[in-house]
């Protein structure tokens, strides 16, 4: 026999075997899941519904902690209360590591302090934590800034006299603007168009991240990120985005009295100079601009969308709506803005934010993590750098935790005497060393502008409550609601 027809038999059978065999056995000892085709991983286990369905078949058949290969890569996915906690919190450090999301990766490539690792990722969550304290305990506390964007949210909202609106927008307007104050030490005018480029920007970037196409471009970038699709929008949307804050940075720096830091961006610079002589500081421009984009896009797009998810809700569910505004008039009456001080006293309301949070599961499958060292986990062995997704939906719709976890129910999160009512699978901002660095003021902003505006407001609908959909608009990486028309009626 030739020795060409030889070897062209070998690499058949090679092949075959591969087939049949799917990968190699990876290093370690990953957990369970389906068998994976070469290149292709799991592909044929994926659902046209997403990631998230999928994973919840998969889940079915192998347990809590399972493996499924996207594409070429395995990840390992922690389904449930109980696996989430046992890794990101009792073995916090070891499941530490961020991993990628494909469709930004060439934006943020590593940088800032979201998708950073290792010492980079310490030493910038530790100034973005003590500087966004510092910023918001300040001349002017995270609490005023968030009263006075109250405020003139009332004012857009009693212009509008009672006609239906889409409150995405001014929902983000709001947002923003919190963060802004902080991060550029200024706030935007509603109707700024430089602003509402920015706000249109981060809206679309975000239904595109979570858009089925971005959930087959993770499985396949290394192939698609030669083509056309989603992906080269996110980056040049992101890419417009950053370019606005370099030359915010640049205006900085032209202006900058390190004897008043005036904002995040000022502290940053203060930094950098300090730490010029320091070859290996983190503190460099590429860090400060993908820092900047991180905070502002995480501290705009999670808290509008809630606000959003969270009035379609009190348009479904008057009766809802009637309860907090009753306990608003109790607690803070009509003659005054809301305070958090205020919240203590308000369980009913705190139950129904958190509902709202849970209800909405607004980043169902995490942000993904992957493990800093080899790192044994229920028996299983998982490598350096296994990426890691927390699906955070499971934890929000655990069933232990949650009566009917299908059902908007406040009494979720209250005992029998009406009491707010506390629950571990609560995690909306994750948890571990990488929970969301903005927690404290998305709370904040929750409680102050949901009470400013049930305060002034009654709700309505020009669609029946029974007829009115909760589907969401995309359910990817992100959970969008859909988009619909709200009537914001004085009080």
């Amino acid at each position: 026999m030739e020795p060409s027809v030889l070897l062209l038999l070998a690499l058949l059978v090679g092949f075959v075997l591969l087939l049949v065999r799917g990968y190699p056995k990876a290093r370690g000892h990953l957990p369970p899941g389906p068998r994976p085709l070469p290149l292709l991983g799991n592909l044929l286990q994926m659902d046209r519904g997403g990631f998230l369905n999928s994973f919840r078949r998969i889940r079915e058949k192998y347990g809590d902690v399972f493996t499924v290969h996207l594409g070429p890569r395995p990840v390992v996915m922690l389904y449930g209360t109980e696996a989430i906690r046992e890794a990101l919190v009792d073995q916090a450090e070891a499941f530490s590591g961020r991993g990628t999301i494909a469709v930004v990766e060439p934006i943020f490539r590593g940088y800032g302090v979201v998708f950073a690792n290792g010492e980079r990722w310490k030493a910038l969550r530790r100034f973005s934590l003590v500087t966004m304290r510092d910023f918001g305990m300040g001349k002017r506390s995270v609490e005023e800034r968030i009263q006075e964007e109250a405020r003139c949210l009332v004012e857009e909202f009693r212009k509008s006299q009672g006609a239906p609106l889409d409150p995405t927008f001014l929902f983000q307007c709001i947002t923003a603007n919190i963060i802004c104050s902080i991060v550029f030490g200024e706030r935007f005018d509603y109707k700024d168009h430089q602003f509402l480029r920015l706000l249109y920007l981060f809206y679309q970037s975000f239904s595109l991240i979570s858009s089925f196409s971005s959930q087959v471009f993770e499985l396949f970038s290394g192939f698609l990120k030669y083509f056309p699709g989603t992906h080269r929008q996110i980056s040049r949307n992101l890419q417009e985005i950053l370019d606005y804050i370099g030359q915010s940075v640049e205006k900085h720096r032209a202006t900058l009295d390190p004897s008043n830091p005036r904002d995040f961006i000022d502290t940053y610079l203060l930094r950098m100079e300090k730490e010029k002589s320091n070859q290996h500081t983190e503190f460099d421009h590429q860090n400060l601009v993908i820092s900047v984009l991180s905070l502002f896009f995480a501290g705009t797009e999670t808290s509008s969308t809630t606000l959003r998810y969270g009035f379609l809700l009190m348009l479904k569910y008057p009766h809802v709506a009637e309860k907090v505004q009753k306990e608003i008039d109790q607690v803070i009456g009509s003659h005054r803005l809301p305070t958090l001080e205020d919240r203590t006293k308000m369980p009913y309301t705190d139950a129904v934010i958190y509902e709202i949070q849970r209800f909405s599961d607004l980043i169902p499958i995490g942000v993904p993590h992957k493990v800093t060292k080899d790192t044994l986990f229920r028996g299983y062995l998982l490598p350096k750098n296994t990426e890691v997704y927390p699906i955070l939906s499971s934890a929000l719709n655990d069933p232990q935790y949650f009566e009917q976890p299908d059902t908007f129910n406040p009494d979720h999160f209250l005992d029998a005497n009406g009491a707010l009512k506390k629950s571990e699978a609560f995690m909306p901002f994750s948890i571990g060393k990488r929970i969301c660095l903005g927690e404290g003021i998305a709370r904040n902003e929750l409680f102050l502008f949901f009470t400013t505006i049930l305060q002034n407001f009654s709700l309505s609908s020009p669609v029946a409550p029974k007829d009115i959909d909760l589907c969401p608009k995309e359910s990817g990486f992100g959970k969008l609601p859909p988009t619909y028309q709200i009537c914001f009626l004085a009080r």
